[in-house]
């Protein structure tokens, strides 16, 4: 079990903030790895509504990444998005034993130098696709 604090969002959708945190991480030596997509796991399910909207046409989206640093465990970045609006949170045990170290070196890679003394809430960002 986990606990997901978002320390970052961002005024796009989850696909685009998706694109753009690859080329973040990628950048700076990490590998990343999606491993789950909502709305991909929805199509197995045509006749289940958004539990959000209560309609069959949601917008919700979850994407889930694992970030590999150069050693260790890697660590899981969950993607919230909804109306153009994606979280970003880190999936840290709730024993608290996550690697620490390479979660810190993500948020700063993540966060835009000038929202890094605010809280998780308040830090709100656009980010540019990388092209």
């Amino acid at each position: 079990m986990s606990a997901l604090i978002p320390f970052l969002i961002l005024n796009q959708t989850c696909e685009q903030a998706q694109v753009w945190i690859n080329g973040k991480l990628t950048d700076a030596g990490f590998r990343v790895e999606q491993t789950f997509n909502l709305q991909v796991a929805r199509l197995a399910h045509p006749d289940c509504p958004c539990p959000r909207h209560g309609t069959d046409d949601c917008n919700c989206q979850m994407i889930v990444v694992l970030i590999y640093g150069e050693q260790g465990d890697p660590a899981t970045l969950v993607i919230y998005g909804q109306d153009e609006r994606a979280s970003l949170s880190l999936a840290v045990p709730v024993s608290g034993h996550g690697n620490q170290h390479l979660e810190a070196v993500i948020r700063r890679t993540l966060m835009p130098h000038h929202v890094n003394s605010l809280s998780p809430i308040e830090a709100t960002h656009e980010a540019q696709p990388a092209i």
